[in-house]
């Protein structure tokens, strides 16, 4: 081998060479493989052709280079740093060209065979992921090069092993024309990513195979084919079937469906191997301008995933698929699109396993030359095309035998053009029992489906009327919202609105959210970072952090609101007539699997329940169901029904007794507190007593209520921008964030105007006006008592030219400790005008660190809605009307100063030690930050309001 450097490759627009074609996944009994994860050697340059190729031949000493984990990113092992870009190239755009300061890594791993190491046949050698091109040798000998991060590459090696020191080496490059491709708003994270294989083949085993596996739904019958490269023969002995390869059977069968996974264990055998069959019989058609899997409509109820881990990047083991996959099904999600490629392999067995569908997306994202309005854009250019179907024969050959995967997708946000045209004739002929998406192509020249991204609720119904006009082909095809309700820091809102909309409309097939996780990368001193915390020189922060789960995985209020808003059992009725509604909102499956209870609750005190007998409803079916007499001797108050729907038995995802979906109906009011105003406002020496309370005479500021500390008690409008308040730049629609500070309510000052103190109340005058305005709210407090406890009534009156809705409107003050918080209202996470669905209510309690929500970028979050009362810190706060209520260990000032949450210190630079809000009112939360924003039945209008809290004393709740 000649010790030079070759980087020809990198610029060149085709696939690569030397692999070898793309075939169908799957695990052999009979073939042996070695995995050849682990401790690689390593060593980083910053140029392609910074090094020789000399470290690929045997021998080479490489005994002082760095090592590193395969799978792995070397940016996430110390070896550069990683970035992330929305949709912008971190490089010039001039293709196929790339930057000469192009980081490559050389990666090298001895290995033998292992003991028992079948003598005759072949060997293949795979990489499941590289990015984003790569340079591959085996003892010496250049195996080839390829493109296709996401893909699976294949080299036979037979010829070339030894049975010890076999010397693998890969040069991979962090940019290639490959890079051009795959633009897919995310971290570019370069490395050997997803598993390297060294696979046994043996002479005369499988290759490749094809499962056709349809259902007929009028007979029930099932039809399999399984084409096989090598001839053989396909037994199910749960079937009685043993055909030869393509040969067609026809057999009675449960059909596969997301909600019904069944799959029938079987085998291919040729004369020199046996490959498992996982077999999943089901029907995709495009049958009366609807989407029908075995002869019904399907709703999706989807997400976007991305595959990530905050330490590992995109370097994910099976344990933690399988937890994205149990948590969808625990969340009621039933449908992911594989943004923006095809995901690890073994990912798609687990949604075969558990039951969800699947649009699987090709490679495939130019998003950045929009930038310069699409011009050079490869995919009209057909110098790129055999690079297109390349990815695509890639996805579907690895993928095709997998049930769950019900829709093949040509790639995101790549333009238009002769490349995708070609790509979609391509699968069609190779694949005939699938649909095509795309959602770029508006006219829907190349698709199956009428496919948008983040439409208005507006127009979403216009959609779902047919009232949108457009080529007559697409206004006949289903649609779906392949991004919708995107899900960065708090929010998405108006999740309930689409829901609706897509229930009402047949045409709607449902969307898929943006997206799963925050992309939040583990940092020891930020906690969390995003774009821009690694010193990139073009950077999008935090827009990498737009997922239902934080990166540790754990659920946000956005999954929690999403879970309730898809349900699939609909709980509905007035629960005074004594009966409830029950509707089965399944598109397959009956209720038998679920177990229905009640509770009756009065002031959210659980004062008896029991089971509640619901007839097996068909998907689809309602019916009324009678509850209970209310319990005897129940005391009086407000009170509801509680309907749950469990799981009757334990299932494969969750444990029985999980709660699919609940509802609850009133069924008496509340009854609002009253204070009768006899006690007089007494002055002293500075001070006004009234009840409980203490006054400063002069500015009428609340000081104590009993022997409680209040500090600086006063309106408040504003609150720290959320990531949709703030909303994406390229918005059209105003993004409220920005217009609230502009107009100056950050920095709202208060006038005093008059302190009275009258025979039963002490009122305090105001006006709260932003400097540099005109405009203000004249504000009144009016304190009234009896005695015990203390009556604050808020009005307020908008003066000037209000045309900008508030973030919120109440009050806000300072205490000096508070730990444990009751509350009696929603729960038991936080909820906003359009957030609410997911809110329960009943009495709760948490610390007042627990009522925090971790977004990655610190934002408004945390608070509870429909509040009745709330105690802490010796406070009771009782509402007319019920409120929102909040409580932080810092100001807004700083919650909106912070641009991570290690930025949050409590008590820092505060006359308090927690801050609480009561508000009357909040500004819905929409999902601007690329989408929508709130609908206007959710704006917080500056108008005249009136709202009043009860505050008392009480004993201080303590943890423990």
């Amino acid at each position: 081998m000649s010790a030079h450097t070759r980087t020809d490759y990198v610029e060149d627009v085709s696939p690569g060479s030397g692999a070898l074609p793309p075939r169908a996944w799957y695990a052999s009994s009979d073939a042996v493989s070695l995995p050849l994860g682990g401790s690689w050697r390593f060593r980083l340059s910053d140029t392609a052709d910074a090094q020789d190729d000399s470290f690929a031949a045997p021998g080479y000493d490489a005994g002082d280079w760095a090592e590193i984990q395969v799978p792995g990113h070397w940016v996430l092992q110390g070896h550069g740093s990683p970035a992330y870009t929305n949709h912008r190239y971190p490089f010039p755009v001039d293709p196929p060209r790339v930057p000469t300061e192009n980081p490559t890594g050389d990666h090298l791993r001895v290995f033998g065979l292992p003991a028992g190491w079948p003598a005759g046949g072949d060997a293949v050698l795979r990489f499941d992921g590289v990015e984003s091109c790569a340079r591959v040798w085996l003892n010496g000998t250049e195996l080839g090069e390829f493109k296709g991060s996401r893909l699976p590459h294949e080299f036979a090696v037979g010829a070339l092993l030894r049975p010890s020191g076999n010397v693998l080496a890969v040069r991979v490059h962090q940019w290639s024309a490959g890079s051009y491709l795959e633009d897919q708003d995310q971290w570019w994270l370069p490395g050997v990513f997803r598993d390297v294989t060294l696979l046994h083949r043996p002479a005369g085993g499988v290759r490749d195979f094809f499962v056709h596996a349809s259902y007929d739904h009028v007979s029930g019958t099932g039809t399999l084919r399984v084409d096989s490269e090598v001839a053989g023969r396909v037994t199910v002995p749960d079937l009685g079937v043993d055909v030869p390869t393509g040969e067609p059977v026809t057999v009675p069968v449960e059909p596969w469906t997301a909600e019904t996974p069944r799959l029938y264990d079987g085998v291919l055998a040729t004369e020199g191997e046996r490959v498992p069959l996982r077999i999943g019989f089901r029907t995709v058609e495009l049958s009366d301008g609807l989407i029908k899997v075995n002869g019904r409509p399907v709703l999706f109820k989807g997400v976007n995933r991305h595959e990530w881990h905050p330490e590992k990047g995109r370097a994910l083991d099976l344990a933690t698929m399988r937890e994205d996959v149990l948590l969808m099904k625990r969340h009621n999600v039933n449908a992911v699109r594989t943004s923006h490629y095809p995901p690890h392999p073994a990912f798609l067995d687990l949604c075969d396993e558990y039951g969800l569908w699947v649009i699987d997306e090709c490679d495939l994202e130019t998003h950045g030359f929009t930038e310069q309005g699409w011009r050079d854009n490869p995919v009209d250019d057909d110098r790129w095309t055999p690079a297109l179907l390349d990815r695509a024969a890639r996805m579907v050959e690895r993928d095709k035998n997998h049930p769950s995967v019900v829709i093949w997708s040509l790639g995101n946000e790549a333009g238009t053009g002769r490349g995708l045209t070609a790509t979609a004739e391509w699968i069609r002929a190779r694949d005939t029992s699938r649909l095509v998406h795309y959602e770029g192509d508006h006219t829907c020249r190349d698709t199956d489906v009428y496919s948008r991204m983040y439409a208005s609720h507006a127009e979403v119904e216009r959609i779902g009327r047919r009232l949108d006009g457009g080529p007559l082909k697409r206004r006949a095809l289903p649609f779906i919202l392949c991004e919708y309700a995107h899900a960065m820091g708090n929010g998405p809102g108006g999740l309930a609105d689409y829901q609706r909309l897509f229930e009402a409309h047949e045409r709607l097939q449902g969307g898929f959210v943006w997206e799963w996780i925050d992309h939040g990368i583990a940092h020891p001193e930020l906690g969390y970072a995003y774009g821009g915390d690694f010193g990139e020189e073009l950077h999008d922060g935090n827009f990498v952090c737009d997922g239902l789960l934080f990166p540790d995985r754990r659920p946000s209020p956005g999954l929690v609101e999403y879970k309730k808003v898809i349900e699939p059992v609909a709980v509905t009725g007035d629960g005074t007539a004594g009966t409830v509604r029950v509707t089965n909102k399944y598109d397959f499956a009956d209720l038998s699997a679920l177990a229905f209870s009640w509770t009756y609750e009065v002031e959210g005190e659980p004062v008896d329940s029991g089971s509640l007998p619901v007839p097996a409803l068909a998907p689809g079916e309602s019916a009324e169901v009678k509850l209970p007499a209310v319990p005897a001797g129940a005391p009086a108050g407000e009170a509801y029904w509680t309907v749950r729907a469990v799981l009757a038995c334990e299932t494969a995802w969750a444990p029985r007794d999980h709660v699919v979906a609940w509802g609850q109906l009133p069924v008496s009011a509340r009854r609002t507190p009253y204070v009768a105003a006899t006690a007089r406002p007494a002055p002293g020496d500075g001070v006004i007593s009234l009840g409980p309370a203490v006054f400063d005479a002069r500015t009428g500021a609340l000081r104590a209520i009993g022997a409680v500390p209040v500090t600086d008690l006063r309106l408040d409008v504003w609150r720290a921008p959320t990531d949709n308040d703030d909303g994406a730049a390229w918005q059209g629609d105003p993004r409220y964030g920005p217009l609230w500070r502009r107009l100056g309510l950050h920095r709202m000052r208060h006038r005093l105007d008059a302190v009275e103190a009258g025979e039963d109340a002490l009122t305090v005058r105001t006006r709260v006006a932003p400097a540099a305005r005109e405009l203000g709210l004249s504000t009144v407090y009016r304190w009234t008592s009896d005695g015990d406890r203390l009556r604050l009534t808020v009005s307020t009156v908008p003066e000037g030219d209000w045309t900008v809705p508030l973030p919120r409107l109440g009050i806000r003050f300072g205490l000096a400790t508070a730990d444990l918080v009751r509350w009696y209202g929603g729960g038991p996470g936080e909820a906003y005008p359009d957030t609410r669905t997911a809110a329960r209510i009943a009495r709760w309690q948490s610390t007042v660190d627990e009522l925090q929500t971790p977004y990655v970028r610190p934002q408004e979050n945390g608070a509870r809605i429909d509040v009745r009362w709330a105690e802490l810190g010796g406070l009771r706060v009782e509402g007319d009307p019920a409120y929102w209520f909040t409580a932080r260990r810092w100001t807004t000032e700083q919650l909106d100063a912070a641009a991570h949450r290690t930025d949050l210190v409590p008590g820092s630079g505060s006359a308090a030690g927690v801050w609480v809000n009561l508000d009357h009112g909040q500004h819905g939360i929409g999902s601007q930050s690329c989408g929508p924003g709130p609908l206007p039945r959710y704006h917080l209008r500056a108008e005249p309001a009136e709202f009043s809290f009860v505050f008392s004393p009480v004993s201080a709740p303590r943890t423990g």
